[in-house]
């Protein structure tokens, strides 16, 4: 059970990855799309650190 909701934890950060680096590639003006990727994973990570320590 715990594998399967790593594997979903993994796929939605791998979207939210996606997400954001083709919205930044569509709007280059705004930032860098690998940079605003890397910082909604580091989000993300955050978010997920301080659920599991609870």
């Amino acid at each position: 059970m715990l594998a399967l909701a790593l594997l979903l934890l993994v796929l939605v950060c791998l979207v939210l990855f996606g997400g954001l680096v083709y919205l930044a590639h569509r709007h280059p003006t705004w930032a860098a799309p690998i940079g605003v990727g890397l910082a909604g994973l580091t989000l993300m990570g955050t978010v997920v650190a301080v659920i599991t320590t609870r």
